[in-house]
């Protein structure tokens, strides 16, 4: 029932972003495409097959993460939503937007999400209780959301700081992500007892599969804040565009 809702739910925010995307007739069509392919790595995370393999593979339950707040995000705000969405008779609430935008407090929020639900305590509590793991996959693509904002800069975002400094912010952000990688691929022992008593998939012993989960979320970060970073550097050897006008071309 949760799988069918949640599914409903992307459908129809598929549904009004392309009403709005027709009726506007404001945005390069790879902006829809990207924003479907935003919702679709949300699907997959939430409610493909994918999301009844995480409590048997530390692996599966390293894939949601990702691509909630790493992969779907930034697919998301490239689409601008808010330009297909938002009445254009209504006024936004820009001072909201520059508190929620702002780089130390997006940057935290993330940060926060990814240290506390791989405490053991709290991934087994997400794991044990359906309610608790509808809240973490819900704070990691609320928090990707936030990461992602002052990055991407979609409408109706104002720059708080140079854009230099974002690619400090990249930076920074790959630290909480070594770390626990590191911790999770050099450990001789299972972090999370849970995956012990589960049946494994794939053919992976338990501290096989914690392995291969941490070095999944080490290269992937990684590649996809280097491709991100790039881009940013190459806004700045041309100031007069935008980080999306680059993507566009």
């Amino acid at each position: 029932m949760a799988a069918l809702s949640l599914t409903a739910v992307l459908v129809f925010a598929g549904a009004l972003y392309l009403r709005g995307w027709l009726h506007r007739r404001l945005m390069a069509g790879w902006r829809a495409g990207s924003f479907f392919l935003g919702l679709l790595a949300t699907w997959v995370a939430a409610v493909s097959p994918l999301a009844s393999w995480d409590s048997h593979m530390l692996t599966a339950h390293m894939i949601q993460h990702v691509l909630l707040m790493t992969i779907a995000p930034p697919l998301i705000w490239l689409g601008e939503p808010l330009i297909a969405l938002w009445p254009p008779e209504w006024s936004f609430p820009k001072h909201l937007g520059r508190f929620l935008g702002h780089p130390a407090f997006t940057w935290l929020a993330a940060a926060a999400a990814l240290i506390v639900w791989h405490v053991p305590a709290m991934l087994r509590l997400g794991m044990q209780s359906p309610m608790w793991h509808f809240i973490e996959h819900v704070s990691f693509f609320a928090t990707g959301l936030l990461f992602w904002w002052p990055v991407i800069q979609p409408w109706p975002s104002v720059a708080r700081s140079p854009r230099w400094s974002l690619l400090l912010y990249l930076f920074l952000a790959t630290v909480p992500c070594d770390v626990l990688s590191g911790l999770l691929v050099f450990s001789d022992r299972v972090v999370y007892p849970m995956y012990l008593c589960t049946p494994q998939i794939g053919g992976l012993s338990p501290l096989e599969d914690q392995q291969c989960a941490a070095a999944f979320m080490w290269t992937c970060v990684t590649v996809v804040f280097f491709v991100a970073g790039t881009i940013l550097s190459v806004q700045m050897l041309s100031p007069k565009t935008t980080l999306q006008e680059h993507i566009s071309v």
